[in-house]
């Protein structure tokens, strides 16, 4: 009597197991499912914070070039993709980049807002807006400046200038031995000059590196190809 009641609690133990490891795996079932399915439908979960890559990031990059040609499929458009202006994020069930980018059509520049969903441990990607929100702001050329007219002040939220920080952070990071990462905080003044039908650009700039902040005075040289390079730099202490 004493081992069939050791074996009846024993299969009763075995089943409430199996029950037990049953249920455990169709809530997780349901709910990543339903989780997904959540995501999908609002977009929402976690606040949009700044990319943690940068906006010229091979990465960033990627993801843009993509939203690109999923919106050319999906309306039988002829987008040419041009550059990344700017890059946020979202923690979802995955990640949500939002992205604000430059696409050429019909020889015109526009700018567009397109959000990718991304899920990288399922090899998931996915444009999930894509809409234009106008024209590109034109960049500074020899016409608009002049040649014989010097210095100027320009907007530091023109592409080219903007362009133009840009490349010294890159330069100056990869001059550096610091595995600290320079940031670029503000351009706080910018001037642009054209030599040559090439254009000179001398900006003030905040940047950030760890906890510590410094100002550099830059002169950044862009040629008649469109490539840059970083002619002086010197910190200012001002």
């Amino acid at each position: 009597m004493r081992i069939n009641s050791f074996v009846i609690k024993k299969k009763k133990s075995s089943v409430a197991l199996l029950i037990t490891i049953l249920f455990i795996s169709l809530v997780c079932k349901l709910g990543f499912s339903s989780t997904d399915q959540v995501i999908k439908m609002s977009g929402v979960l976690g606040g949009v914070t700044d990319s943690e890559s940068t906006q010229n990031s091979v990465e960033i990059e990627e993801l843009a070039k993509f939203a690109v040609d999923e919106h050319n499929k999906k309306e039988n458009a002829l987008l040419e993709f041009a550059r990344v202006v700017k890059a946020k994020e979202q923690v979802v069930a995955g990640t949500m980049h939002h992205l604000t980018l430059e696409a050429i059509e019909a020889g015109k520049k526009k700018i567009y807002e397109a959000k990718v969903w991304v899920k990288p441990w399922m090899n998931f990607k996915e444009l999930t807006e894509f809409k234009h929100t106008g024209d590109s702001t034109p960049d500074v050329t020899p016409s608009d400046l002049g040649v014989k007219q010097g210095w100027r002040t320009v907007p530091a939220h023109d592409p080219s200038v903007k362009d133009a920080a840009n490349h010294f952070v890159k330069t100056i990071q990869q001059r550096s031995n610091s595995l600290v990462p320079y940031e670029l905080l503000e351009i706080l003044h910018a001037k642009a000059e054209v030599v040559a039908e090439s254009t000179k650009f001398d900006m003030l700039l905040k940047m950030k590196r760890g906890s510590k902040e410094e100002k550099y005075k830059v002169e950044v040289h862009k040629n008649v190809e469109g490539t840059f390079h970083l002619n002086q730099m010197e910190q200012d202490h001002s």
